[in-house]
């Protein structure tokens, strides 16, 4: 494998977490524009030595890569670029929205009040620090689309929406920054249809929001 590209900060003192995670968004990162394009072997020493860390949290980066879905292993073993076509991102996205929608219209009713106020107050507190990270819109994505999913009471349902977020999480934030604001108001409508018990409103709103999801994600392989 040649790795080329801007030199690499170092990092010494970090913690190995920290590490790993500057070391999986970097490798995202390349992956998503295409520097690690799909079929790449990639060899832990010479990204080691690229990225400027250890061995350990480099493991730690990738397997959290290969766990989404964005490494494979090839007949030998060895970890390569998982080739993710536009096709799949868009058809992982409609497998989505059909389960989502299914899975808040499930939920109506199911969820206490003092749980969608807790995640509505995550969210309005997100919005009022635009610098986030990736990883804080990232936690809070997950808590709003989780426990939606999870008061669907239907966990193999849960289990699948959970899967196929992962596969999609390359175009979080940090990718699509145009989606921070307004993709969080569009969880704070569908908490306000949950909390009202309008199961119509709720259905619609999620459709939406996947479907302004995939229309971003199909802007942004196009700028690719």
């Amino acid at each position: 494998m040649s790795v080329e590209g801007k030199p690499q900060p170092s990092f010494v003192g970090e913690s190995a977490t920290s590490l790993s995670d500057r070391a999986y968004e970097r490798l995202l990162d390349m992956i998503v524009q295409r520097e690690l394009p799909a079929d790449t072997v990639l060899q832990e020493r010479p990204l080691a030595e690229f990225l400027k860390i250890s061995r350990t949290p480099l493991r730690q980066a990738l397997n959290r890569l290969e766990s989404e879905g964005l490494l494979e292993r090839s007949p030998g073993r060895a970890l390569v670029v998982k080739k993710i076509s536009p096709r799949e991102l868009i058809e992982a996205l409609h497998v989505r929205m059909l389960l989502e929608v299914e899975a808040i219209s499930l939920a109506i009713g199911r969820i206490p009040a003092e749980a969608i106020d807790a995640v509505e107050a995550d969210i309005r507190s997100l919005l009022e620090r635009p610098n986030a990270s990736g990883a804080e819109d990232w936690e809070v994505d997950s808590a709003f689309h989780g426990l939606i999913a999870r008061a669907s009471g239907n966990r193999v349902l849960a289990e699948m929406i959970e899967a196929l977020r992962l596969r999609t999480h390359m175009f979080n934030v940090d990718r699509v920054p145009e989606r921070f604001v307004i993709g969080h108001e569009e969880h704070l409508a569908m908490l306000d249809a949950l909390r009202r018990g309008d199961e119509q409103a709720a259905r619609s709103g999620m459709q939406s929001h996947i479907a302004n999801v995939k229309a971003s994600i199909l802007q942004k392989l196009g700028e690719v």
